[in-house]
């Protein structure tokens, strides 16, 4: 039977086939065009002429792949990122001019996923260039290109010269040049503002479009790096209002588990703003432990499609400052309703583990349940209850089931490299009163590995049921960087064979055997480098860091929105739904039709989310580190090198982790150099070098708290540093010592001090 929208005879009319092109649900070429239209034989070369005729007279623009209309928008033209919704940037034309005034149209991009992506995450104020094609209602763009950021998004304070003329001077350490203001918006000599580009050269002037305060106050860190990475910050009426009545819908017993009587407790840093996981432990009569880890149930609460949800889509997670936080939810709900406080009814996810006395999870289940929480504990607190012997049975329940989920640990030999963190203590001023390493307990490592058996149960308990699953997944090391830890090796007189299967205990034994600790952090370092980033995907590739073949994301869903995921997929699985809350909210608390169908999609989001998140967090702390170092310029300190280049070497100071460049220029009056290969400074006449993990001592010369960026210069100025302690393992190559190569590469989850 001919399709409805057919002529009675002959070819479609122009009105029609442009109909047909503008409403198709898929990009409508040639071929879509004679199906719909029922056309066969000699009316499709008829076709291809009307098309061509349509073409030239500027109807239509494209070819036989995908047909648009014309009206303004070329088909490769600049896009300007304006929003990102679900985790797809919607973008409008840089440059937007129609005769008839018309708004322009927004156009969903199309980014190319995972190691595809070249750009990255496009992120709001991002400009590429794209090809544009028109596609069922709406228009859909896709990058070929990212261009030089014009983006409304620059942010700088405000330098006033001494004839009046008013200059941005960037808080991005990465942008040297100051630009010029034409319009200071009210602004004011060293005022923090955001401003935008006037005109479309390079060398355009500015104009101040927000003044946000003094620079160096209180919580302007945090506030710099909300702006420079387009973090959402602010929720919308609908969402607030959603929130409101989602929080005050009762919990009903009737179709939850009733676990009150445990005394389940909440181990957290002490600083910390939410509490979404619990844990409770006791021996069995099989000679092992019967367990429970109890999370928030935050599905409950934020159902699929709801304002709430969109809004947690867009933000992927929670992002962590040392004076505030960026809530992945409204605060009524990740601060209060949904997190576990102490003495309070709260609704649960609770996963319920059987432990042998080897550690091996045997058995677990998933309910949805009410728990009230006995009592909400420091780690530090824990530990010294543990260490002075004046623990109760909660805590002793959860040691000694600990002390066994550590010997299958053990035995899996997951990869073991610890890495300082940094944490920065502010007054109630927000000024800063310290800055230290977190020192790392038992305490952490009990939680942990509750938490890490949960994510596992999850995830296999998903796969039990052939139901969709958001992994998180660390892939093994590349062949390239294997083959450059196996060259770097080689200068110590170690081997990396490259033809056995290379496991996390490898790299283990490797570093054990290591006496001499300046040679171990150095190749700790490049082992550290030759790891992959994690991320999130529906497709299973393991967890090459812990060992582990399957795992997910679950004990956390107050802050990221893969373990929401987990838990929606886990509702459906396990039939757990529960009646919804009143209001606006919709019904089904289960995974969305379509996540269930496109769990790529949300997965690639969530993980570019994550990235800027760590990004952002790593720039507070390095602007919070320069400015307690500002009052110390002068002071010398204990450095190792982290990075060479051929203008100079970058070094960390040991206890702070603030990073800070030393110039060649700086490193005496001969000539240095630059062995890229083997990333070694090396000087012409006496034999200098500098390279990689080597410990020195470096005097403070600059700290700016704007950029974080710090510059040493050497303690007794130009002339041969000597290593601390034993010489380092460098050997001769050519001319050049040889060491290691780039930067460490951090394959930590993100979280307030619990490694998942």
């Amino acid at each position: 039977m001919a399709p409805k929208t057919r002529p009675e005879q002959g070819l479609p009319t122009r009105k029609q086939i442009l109909d047909f092109i503008q409403n198709a649900e898929t990009p409508a070429g040639k071929r879509e065009i004679a199906r719909e239209f029922g056309l066969k034989g000699h009316e499709k070369i008829q076709l291809k002429a009307l098309l061509k005729d349509m073409a030239e007279e500027g109807l239509i623009d494209g070819n036989r792949t995908a047909f648009h209309r014309m009206g303004g928008l070329p088909k490769v033209t600049v896009l300007r990122v304006i929003d990102i919704e679900e985790g797809e940037a919607i973008a409008v034309p840089d440059t937007w001019q129609p005769e008839d005034a018309t708004p322009p149209p927004r156009i969903r991009l199309v980014e190319p996923k995972g190691k595809r992506n070249p750009m990255g995450a496009l992120k709001k104020g991002d400009r590429v260039l794209a090809r544009t094609e028109e596609a069922g209602q709406g228009w859909r763009g896709y990058p070929m290109k990212k261009l030089a950021l014009r983006s409304e998004q620059m942010l700088g304070v405000v330098e006033i010269d001494k004839s009046g003329q008013g200059w941005l001077q960037p808080v991005d350490k990465r942008v040297r040049n100051s630009a010029k203001i034409s319009d200071l918006g009210g602004a004011e000599n060293g005022e923090l503002v955001l401003a935008e580009p006037v005109g479309r050269s390079v060398r355009a002037s500015v104009k101040v479009t927000e003044v946000l305060g003094e620079p160096l106050a209180p919580k302007a860190f945090s506030l710099i790096a909300i702006h420079k990475h387009g973090i959402p910050n602010l929720f919308q009426p609908e969402t607030l209002a959603e929130a409101k009545v989602a929080a005050k819908e009762p919990l009903s017993v009737e179709r939850r588990e009733d676990l009150r009587h445990l005394p389940i407790v909440a181990i957290d840093p002490s600083d910390a703003r939410d509490h979404d996981d619990a844990i409770w432990a006791q021996p069995n009569a099989a000679g092992g432990f019967d367990a429970l880890v109890a999370i928030a149930d935050v599905s409950f609460y934020v159902r699929p499609g709801g304002a709430i949800d969109k809004e947690a889509r867009k933000r992927g997670n929670s992002v962590y400052f040392p004076d505030r936080v960026v809530p992945m939810l409204p605060e009524i709900l990740s601060a209060d309703v949904c997190s576990l406080r102490s003495g309070e009814d709260r609704a649960a996810m609770a996963c319920h583990l059987t432990i042998d006395a080897e550690g091996k999870v045997i058995d677990w289940r998933f309910t949805r349940a009410i728990v009230r929480i006995d009592e909400v504990i420091a780690y530090e607190e824990a530990q010294a209850r543990i260490d002075e012997d004046r623990a109760g049975e909660n805590l002793k329940g959860l040691w000694a089931c600990w002390k066994a989920l550590a010997k299958a640990r053990q035995a899996r030999d997951p990869l073991e490299l610890e890495l300082p963190e940094r944490r920065v203590k502010l007054d109630e001023k927000g000024r800063i009163t310290e800055i230290a390493t977190r020192e790392r307990l038992d305490a952490h490592r009990v939680v942990e590995d509750f938490m890490i058996a949960a994510n596992v149960a999850a995830a296999k308990a998903l796969e039990a049921k052939v139901a969709p699953v958001v992994y998180r997944i660390h892939e093994a090391p590349s062949r390239e960087k294997l083959v450059a830890l196996k060259d770097y090796l080689a200068t110590f007189d170690k081997k990396l064979a490259m033809g056995q299967v290379i496991t996390p205990g490898l790299f283990n034994r490797m570093l054990k055997d290591i006496a001499d600790e300046s040679e171990k952090a150095l190749i700790m370092e490049a082992v550290l480098r030759s790891q992959t980033q994690a991320y999130y995907g529906p497709r299973n590739a393991g967890h090459f860091g812990l060992a582990l073949g399957s795992y997910a994301h679950f004990t956390s869903p107050i802050r990221r929105y893969a373990d929401l995921l987990v838990h929606r997929a886990l509702v459906d699985a396990y039939g757990l739904e529960q009646p919804a809350p009143k209001g606006a909210i919709p019904a089904e608390s289960g995974l969305s039709e379509r996540d269930r169908a496109d769990l790529g999609r949300v997965s690639d989001a969530i993980s570019q989310a994550e990235r800027r998140a760590m990004e952002a967090e790593r720039e507070t702390i390095d602007r919070y580190v320069a400015a307690w170092l500002s009052a110390r310029v002068g002071d010398v300190f204990d450095c190792r090198i982290t990075g060479v280049q051929k203008f100079g070497f970058f070094a960390t100071i040991i206890t702070l982790g603030g990073d800070g460049l030393v110039p060649v220029s700086t490193l005496g009056g001969e000539r240095f150099a630059y062995d890229e290969k083997a990333q070694v400074l090396a000087g012409e006449r006496s034999g200098d070098s500098y390279a990689v993990g080597q410990i020195l001592r470096l005097r403070l010369a600059e700290a700016n708290p704007l950029t974080g960026a710090l510059k040493f210069e050497l303690e007794q100025g130009g002339g041969r540093i000597e290593p601390r302690g034993k010489p380092l393992a460098l050997k001769k190559r050519g001319n050049h010592l040889v060491g290691a190569r780039g930067r460490p590469a951090n394959i930590r989850h993100q979280g307030r001090g619990k490694k998942r």
